[in-house]
């Protein structure tokens, strides 16, 4: 977008004039928010909600916009325009997908500003025709929230990834969606009758008439499947011969906890706690921090609440906490090292964690533990933030505390760690890039990062042997643990919680309803004499 070019003469003026769209941007998102609610969509609620905190944030958008213009000289859009780009900068640089994605977030508010202030109107998805194959070059939260969903078959971007808006809001909605193909769209013509894989990411055009008739036939066993899936979602998370298991959601802000909750997630079993800090110029303090994790614990009706206490780090610019640049960021100062060297953030987090606990059944995740000196730093600050919010009157309530097994030496010490906390969850994320030297999200080396790999079995295999000798749960958070293949084979080592993303949760718990432990035991013991990928996955497809 073309942002005008002149200089104002009188800045309070320009103030004003922002003021004024900026006040414009937030009824707009209130109404869409209200709109949202009124349709019980949850997964538009969620986004409408965060997006709605972001564009009322004093410290984080106002001041600094009005800063903008007073000391650079710089008209309501050009200020307007710099400031979202820096925020969304921050979220870009985030490594992990779900966070990064959150840029699109602020993108979308400032165009949804910058629009109004302009008085450009935007493209309406409201109205399509039945069986819309929808194509484009990138597509807004507000896009997705505003389409006729009921109408669209699929959904083709040429930018976007998995953990973007489209992609969660198409998977929660049963339609196909395909994402990364940069040039399509110059490709197909509008009319033209075409394809979408969404399992296999493949738009196939120019269609014959067996490829149509293929397509109907594995589009009816799918609705069929799905049928099928759907009283998985209050079903129990049991396996064929009775074991019990938890399928819960990963979430990465507290207005999603009420969406996983429909769909049928036995509780949340990570809540990321960066979409607090990200893309402010100041540190949530504890009553923000308080308020969001309340409304999780409150949104899941007395069912456990993974926290997982701020994983940030090096690789991460953050306006409110700058940090010294490193080589390696992966390897420097983040997760639970940059906690304990900010006693005082900490110390936030803490409070407002611990005061939240009588909202609901809290769990407390430390991220990136690799030693236990490091393990037993930080239960000491939350043993002493409890009693300070003792002897001040205020109201805790018991709390499990558990660990992330995303560091190599975690897994191959769980048996010691098991010893100090209440439950294990396993981030395969970072556990496979650690183990295999291997960053995920490097195109040149991405071939070598594999859930498959032996050795990452091995120590996944060596946590939970871990937490079964000491009596404590051990969970599973990363990616993997959505992956149909790998769940027996997981529970067959003693994982006993699948976390993942709300769509997911109904196909996992179907899964695991059909397997037997015994012979996941089986499954677990000859995966793991595999030497290479290859064989691993050849035993799995069996």
């Amino acid at each position: 977008m073309e942002l005008p070019q002149y200089k104002p003469v009188e800045p309070a003026a320009e103030i004003e004039r922002f003021r004024q769209c900026h006040g414009a941007a937030i009824q707009e998102t209130r109404e869409m928010l209200e709109k949202a609610r009124a349709g019980q969509n949850g997964d538009a609620e969620g986004i409408l909600d965060a997006q709605l905190t972001l564009l009322m944030d004093e410290y984080a958008v106002v001041e600094p916009i009005e800063e903008a213009i007073v000391q650079e000289g710089l008209n309501l859009f050009q200020a307007a325009g710099q400031v979202f780009e820096e925020i969304a900068e921050t979220f870009r640089q985030a490594d992990d997908e779900y966070m990064s994605q959150r840029a699109a977030d602020v993108e979308d508010i400032c165009g949804r500003f910058l629009s109004r202030g302009l008085g450009l109107g935007r493209q309406d998805y409201s109205s399509l025709p039945q069986g819309t194959v929808l194509a484009a070059r990138s597509l807004t939260p507000s896009d997705t929230i505003g389409m006729d969903l009921e109408h669209v078959a699929a959904i083709i971007t040429e930018y976007g990834g998995y953990c973007s808006h489209v992609g969660i809001i198409t998977r929660n909605h049963g339609i196909p969606s395909v994402s990364g193909l940069e040039g399509i769209v110059s490709l197909l013509q509008a009319g033209e009758e075409v394809l979408v894989d969404g399992d296999e990411g493949a738009v196939t055009a120019g269609l014959g008439e067996s490829e149509r008739e293929a397509f109907y036939i594995l589009q009816r066993q799918r609705e069929a499947r799905e049928r099928a899936l759907d009283r998985f979602r209050t079903a129990e998370s049991r396996a064929a011969d009775g074991e019990a298991g938890l399928i819960c959601a990963n979430i990465g802000s507290e207005a999603e906890a009420a969406g996983a909750a429909a769909a049928g997630a036995d509780g949340i079993g990570l809540l990321r706690s960066e979409f607090l800090y990200m893309g402010y110029d100041q540190l949530p303090d504890e009553e923000s921090q308080f308020r969001a994790y309340r409304r999780a614990l409150e949104d899941m009706a007395g069912r456990p609440v993974t926290i997982r206490t701020l994983d940030i780090g090096g690789d991460k610019e953050l306006p409110a906490l700058p940090m010294e640049r490193e080589e390696n960021p992966f390897l420097g100062c983040r997760a639970i090292r940059l906690c304990l060297s900010h006693p005082d953030l900490f110390h936030t987090q803490l409070r407002a964690l611990l005061r939240a606990s009588v909202y609901g059944r809290l769990q407390i995740l430390f991220p990136m533990i690799s030693c236990l000196e490091e393990l037993r730093q930080a239960k000491g600050l939350l043993l002493q933030v409890r009693e300070e919010l003792e002897q001040e009157g205020i109201p805790t309530a018991p709390v499990q505390v558990g660990m992330m097994v995303e560091v190599p030496s975690a897994a191959l010490l769980a048996g010691h760690f098991a010893q100090e906390v209440d439950f294990f969850s396993i981030g395969t994320n970072d556990l496979i890039q650690y183990a295999l030297a291997c960053e995920r999200g490097s195109a040149k080396v991405e071939h070598l990062y594999s859930p498959y790999h032996p050795a990452v079995l091995r120590l996944i295999a060596l946590a939970a042997e871990g937490a079964r000798e000491a009596g404590i749960e051990c969970g599973m958070c990363g990616e993997a643990a959505a992956d149909p293949r790998l769940l027996p084979l997981f529970w067959g080592m003693g994982v006993r919680e699948f976390s993942m993303t709300p769509a997911a949760v109904t196909r996992a718990r179907a899964v695991l309803s059909g397997v037997d432990t015994a012979a996941c035991r089986e499954l677990a013991r000859r995966a793991l004499d595999c030497g290479d990928v290859e064989n691993v996955i050849k035993l799995l497809e069996v």
